[in-house]
């Protein structure tokens, strides 16, 4: 460009600027200027050539070598999902490393292509690790495995006649795709990852799946050996293992595949393949289970073989979310919940009962947090992993004990007489009773009886007229229901309500899973709900509310809450089955934010009911009630050898389908309470029956399984009827 300047410059003097040529100073002045650019011009070119000659002859070599690493791709670094654990640490869900194989798309030519996909494939064999093969043509003999119009189509879409035979179709396809290989058996491997391709599609940046599990061995000949497996890449995905197998499956949940709904609403923070929680303590935390995905760069040269690599995000591991619960007493619980369940079936109590379920809840009666939480049958999460499969989700799904459902907080039942206590603590606290009050048991309760409403007690039969006089620890050791009748008929429908709601029954306890029931507590605003003919609240409505029938049904949770409130001295909690949440910078997540989160995600409220501040005196008559129902009533013969002292109550309930549910709820040690105990038998018959596996986990939390203890397998008949 310089040397042409200095051409115009020379053209314009020639051209006659004949006034500048007569002053010879204006002379010399340009040609000076044009001597100047001609050196300037020489120069630069100079320069320029020198720069060339280093450019390609020089450093030709090197600069071609780094030009070829310049193909460049982004790989995702799979963030490892938080573990789940019980209080002591103990791991009871994890992830482990799972390795992947992908192929991408490269600049090699089909003849090296096929040659790369029959060492892959023989890597992939010698491992016995399986590949994707949809090739609708089989060999030896030729045949096709499509069908009818199916099979139409695809000769349609690759070009071929409808009379076509498939060995023919064969070398056809082997020709499309350019296989030079004599050898059929290997042609048609090829052909299974050429046909994958086809059918998926992929690019430079969008792979497709070889393989989803490889073994290390593989991984590691795939990377000694990169320059024979072009394209090629080695992804690592954390796979979610449930260490117990199906212990605390209802409190843990499962996780897996994303569905295309779910996927709909995440494309921002999910893949289409990426797991995630769907049910217990995997789907309400997942958002801090799931962790942060990280990039990783990868160079190639232009055959597609792999130059370097590099990080350039890294992936973050998910939180740790550690629960309540002790791992050895759920195990204990599940154990006992089994246990008891065959032996009511088998008519080891006495009478034998077609149980469907069981549930347990243990719960510290001072901070509210589960220590157990069981539901039997449960499942096993594993069966989730990876997509669960069609036989065993229809052997769930029509299953009629329906294992997938958590019954101790998702499922909710008529209490029986482990309600008497609420009805015993709002007659003492409305004054309507006292603990002397003494109330005549006759077996029928008349009161309403022109009404229509005729009420006995379980007690009145052909031998007996009723339990005669009792007070108010008596009426609760023989679950008189003549005495209870009687209390809440003094107070009414509305007085019971309010310390049955004080006590958390008929409201969600707030546990950090989903699907809790509020239950259903009997009222007034119920009545009108639930049964819209009815006209109003009759006096036969409170009767039953105040034996734990009628419209009232809880959860073994609700349950365990109210016993454990009975136990504290009336006061409030909050129930968790969360100790707390760690980081994976090692920091551990407040209280306050834990809770707030949960709230929003689950859409609870806070608890504003009043605080009734329940007179301790009258808490002391009902506990010394169900002191004696462990140590003279219905439960004694469960606990007469028991070392520690049990406050308790035994429940019979009439349930739809002439079932009869059983319950006992207890707590211990009585004079210092620590743990409350509440097992629901789904037609277990009676409640007496289910005290049994209450003793057996209060044996484990207290340490006594270490001892030789040998259990008295005879049991003398026992006979409740609805109390």
């Amino acid at each position: 460009i310089i040397f042409l300047i200095g051409n115009v410059l020379e053209a314009g003097e020639s051209l006659g600027i004949k006034k500048i040529r007569r002053n010879k100073v204006n002379n010399v002045n340009t040609n000076l200027r044009f001597n100047m650019v001609t050196v300037i011009t020489y120069l630069v070119g100079i320069v320029l050539l020198v720069q060339l000659f280093n450019l390609q002859i020089v450093h030709g070599a090197e600069y071609r070598e780094e030009s070829n690493t310049r193909l460049t791709r982004e790989s995702t670094l799979e963030a490892t999902r938080g573990n789940i654990m019980d209080k002591s640490g103990n791991v009871l869900v994890s992830s482990n490393t799972k390795f992947g194989l992908e192929l991408y798309k490269t600049k090699i030519d089909t003849e090296a292509l096929n040659e790369a996909i029959l060492n892959m494939i023989q890597v992939l064999e010698k491992y016995e690790v399986s590949y994707p093969d949809s090739f609708p043509i089989k060999i030896d003999p030729y045949t096709f495995t499509l069908e009818g119009d199916n099979l139409l189509a695809w000769k349609k879409a690759n070009n071929m006649t409808e009379d076509m035979t498939a060995e023919q179709a064969f070398f056809k396809m082997k020709e499309k795709y350019k296989i030079n290989s004599a050898d059929i058996s290997e042609a048609r491997k090829i052909m299974a990852i050429r046909y994958e391709i086809t059918q998926k599609g992929y690019s430079s940046t969008k792979a497709v799946t070889i393989s989803s599990d490889i073994p290390r061995e593989a991984v590691a000949e795939f990377s000694e050996n990169s320059d024979k497996f072009p394209g090629i890449n080695i992804f690592v995905k954390p796979e979610r293992t449930y260490t117990k197998g199906s212990l605390a499956s209802h409190i843990l949940g499962y996780a897996s595949k994303i569905s295309s709904e779910e996927y709909k609403t995440r494309k921002d923070t999910y893949d289409q393949n990426d797991l995630i929680g769907k049910t217990g303590i995997e789907y309400v935390f997942e958002e801090y289970l799931k962790g942060k995905k990280g990039v990783k760069q990868i160079d190639m040269a232009v055959d597609g073989t792999i130059t370097g690599e590099y990080t350039a995000e890294e992936a973050q591991p998910g939180a740790d979310i550690v629960l309540t619960i002790d791992a050895n007493l759920q195990k204990v619980t599940e154990d006992a919940l089994a246990a008891n369940m065959q032996k009511i079936r088998s008519g080891g109590f006495g009478k034998s009962y077609n149980a469907i379920s069981e549930s347990c809840v243990v719960m510290n009666v001072k901070t509210g947090e589960i220590l157990a939480m069981a539901s039997y049958p449960g499942y096993d999460p594993s069966d989730f992993i990876g997509g669960i499969s069609n036989e065993k989700w229809n052997n769930y799904v029509n299953d009629a004990s329906k294992p997938l459902v958590n019954k101790a907080m998702q499922t909710s039942y008529s209490p029986g007489s482990i309600f008497k206590m609420v009805t015993a603590i709002a007659g003492l606290e409305s004054g309507v009773i006292t603990p002397k009050t003494i109330i005549n048991d006759t077996g029928v309760y008349t009161k309403y009886e022109k009404y229509g409403t005729r009420m006995n007690c379980w007690y009145y039969t052909d031998y007996h007229r009723g339990h005669g006089q009792l007070n108010v620890i008596g009426a609760i050791e023989k679950s008189c229901n003549y005495f209870f009748y009687e209390t809440a008929d003094r107070m009414q429908i509305d007085t019971l309500d309010k310390y049955a709601k004080y006590f958390g029954l008929g409201t969600k306890t707030g546990v950090e899973l989903r699907d809790e029931t509020s239950g259903v507590l009997a009222s007034k605003e119920t009545k009108v709900k639930m049964h819209p003919d009815a006209s109003y609240w009759a006096p036969g409505d409170t009767l039953n509310a105040a034996i734990g029938q009628g419209d009232n049904e809880f959860s073994p949770l609700q349950m365990a809450k109210y016993i454990s409130m009975l136990a504290n001295g009336g006061n409030k909690i909050d129930v968790s089955i969360i100790k707390t949440i760690r980081n994976a910078d090692g920091t551990e997540e407040s209280r306050d934010n834990i809770n707030k989160f949960v709230k929003q995600k689950l859409g609870l409220s806070d608890d504003d009911s009043e605080n009734l501040n329940i007179n301790q005196e009258n808490l002391k008559v009902v506990l010394e009630g169900m002191r004696s129902v462990t140590e003279e009533g219905t439960a004694a013969s469960i606990f007469k050898d028991f070392e520690i002292a049990v406050g308790g109550k035994t429940g019979s309930a009439e349930a739809p389908g002439n079932k009869v549910n059983a319950w006992f709820a207890g707590f211990a040690p009585f004079d210092n309470p620590e743990i409350a105990v509440v097992v629901m038998a789904e037609n277990g018959g009676h409640g007496y029956y289910t005290a049994d596996a209450v003793k057996q986990i209060m044996r484990e939390y207290f340490g006594m399984n270490l001892q030789n203890v040998t259990e008295d397998v005879t049991a003398s008949p026992y006979t409740e009827t609805l109390r």
